[in-house]
C-alpha cells in the first residue's frame, strides 16, 4: 500500500494518522492549528470527515435517533453530527495546511457524495469508519475510485469484515488496510484485544492496525509489536476546550511521546538476523573460552584441572574441552595462557 509517497508495508515504518474528528468546535483557525500541531508531534498524516448531519441521519426526534449507552447518551444523532461536522467548505483550505506542514490528509465519507467531493480534492486515500463497516454500497462506491482504503473494525463480525473485503476486491482495489478498533468512547484496555491484528495480517492479506480510543501509548506500542503498520489516534489541542470527542482525545504532548514510543518499538523489534552487530562481537571479549590455569611444563598432559572455561574469550571455544583433555602440550605454559591448538600435541 502506498499513501502519497509513503509505502506502508512490512518493512516501513508505522504510519501514524492524527484524526481531527470534531476536535476543532466549529472554528476554521482552531482546525489549522490543530493541524500544525499534529506535525510538530510527529503525525504522517492529519484525517478529517466528510458528512453533514443529514448525510449520515435523520432530523427526526423518534426513540431509534436517541443515543444511550455512550457518553453522548440522551442527545439525537442529527444534532450531536450538527455539532460535530467538518464544513465542506474547510476541507480544501485544512487539507492546504497540510500540505504546507508536510502532512497527508486525507478523510472518512459517509456516503456517495462524500466521496464525489473528496474526489474532487484528489485525496491520496480513504478510510471507512468502524460503523460503516457494513455500508457495503459505501465501502464498495469508495473503493471503486482505486485509492488505498483503510477500514476500521470497531462492531465487526468476521462476516462484515469478509464482505467488506470482498466489496473492495470486486471493484479491483487490493490495497486495503484493516484496523482493530474497540468502538468505546474512551476505549477500556481490556477490550483491547490486539492479538486480533496479528490475524488480520494472517487470515486476510491486507495491511493490518490499530484505531485507538484508550487514553495513553501502551496500546499503539503493543500494537506495533503484534505487527500493526497503521496507528490512528484522536487529537486535540487541549481537551479543556470540551467538545463531543475531547475525552477520547490525545494532546500534542502525549501525542508526540507516544509517536516517540511507537518509534522505540519498532527499533526493538528489528528483523530476524542471527548476524552478531557490531556490539555483539565486540561483546564476545568478555565470553567464556579455555585457559590454562595451572603453570605446565612440556609433555604433561592436560586435565580438568589445569585448564579451565573462564573470561575473557581470547582463547579456544569451550566446546573442544573434552577433546583436548588427556593431550600433552608441546612447549610450557604458564597460568593465565590462552589454550590454543598449536600449543597442544594431536
Amino acid at each position: 500500500m502506498k499513501i502519497g509517497n509513503l509505502e506502508i508495508n512490512e518493512q516501513s515504518q508505522c504510519f501514524i494518522i492524527a484524526e481531527l474528528s470534531a476536535n476543532h468546535n466549529g472554528d476554521i483557525e482552531v482546525a489549522k492549528e490543530t493541524i500544525r500541531a499534529a506535525k510538530r508531534s510527529g503525525a504522517n498524516c492529519i484525517k478529517l470527515q466528510t458528512y453533514t448531519a443529514d448525510t449520515i441521519t435523520l432530523d427526526v426526534k423518534k426513540d431509534d435517533f436517541k443515543i444511550n449507552g455512550t457518553l453522548w447518551d440522551g442527545r439525537y444523532l442529527h444534532d450531536l453530527y450538527q455539532e460535530a461536522y467538518t464544513p465542506w467548505e474547510w476541507h480544501k483550505e485544512l487539507m492546504d495546511t497540510a500540505k504546507e506542514e508536510g502532512l497527508l490528509c486525507f478523510s472518512s465519507p459517509f456516503d456517495h457524495s462524500a466521496v464525489d467531493f473528496l474526489e474532487r480534492l484528489n485525496v491520496p486515500a480513504y478510510k471507512i469508519a468502524s460503523f460503516e463497516i457494513t455500508d457495503i454500497p459505501l465501502i464498495e462506491y469508495t473503493a471503486s475510485k482505486g485509492k488505498p482504503i483503510i477500514i476500521s473494525t470497531g462492531i465487526a463480525s468476521r462476516e462484515d469484515i469478509e464482505l467488506a473485503l470482498v466489496a473492495c476486491k470486486r471493484v479491483g482495489n487490493d490495497q486495503i488496510g484493516l484496523l482493530k478498533c474497540t468502538s468505546s468512547y474512551p476505549a477500556p484496555v481490556e477490550e483491547a484485544n490486539l492479538r486480533m491484528i496479528t490475524d488480520f495480517k494472517d487470515e486476510f492479506n491486507i495491511v493490518p492496525g490499530l484505531s485507538d480510543h484508550t487514553m495513553g501509548a501502551t496500546m499503539p506500542i503493543v500494537a506495533v509489536a503484534m505487527g500493526a503498520k497503521i496507528i490512528e489516534k484522536h487529537f486535540i489541542l487541549d481537551r479543556a476546550m470540551g467538545g463531543p470527542d475531547a475525552d477520547f482525545s490525545i494532546t500534542e504532548q502525549e501525542f508526540k511521546e507516544m509517536v516517540e514510543a511507537v518509534r522505540d518499538a519498532e527499533k526493538g523489534i528489528g528483523k530476524v538476523d542471527y548476524t552478531p552487530t557490531e556490539k555483539q562481537v565486540k561483546g564476545r571479549v568478555f565470553s567464556r573460552s579455555l585457559y590454562f590455569v595451572e603453570d605446565i611444563k612440556e609433555g604433561e598432559k592436560i586435565t580438568t584441572q589445569n585448564v579451565r572455561s573462564v573470561r575473557p574469550g581470547f582463547g579456544m571455544h569451550p566446546k573442544y574441552l573434552k577433546d583436548i583433555i588427556g593431550k600433552a602440550v608441546n612447549t610450557d605454559v604458564e597460568k593465565g595462557d590462552r589454550v590454543m591448538w598449536d600449543l597442544i600435541n594431536e
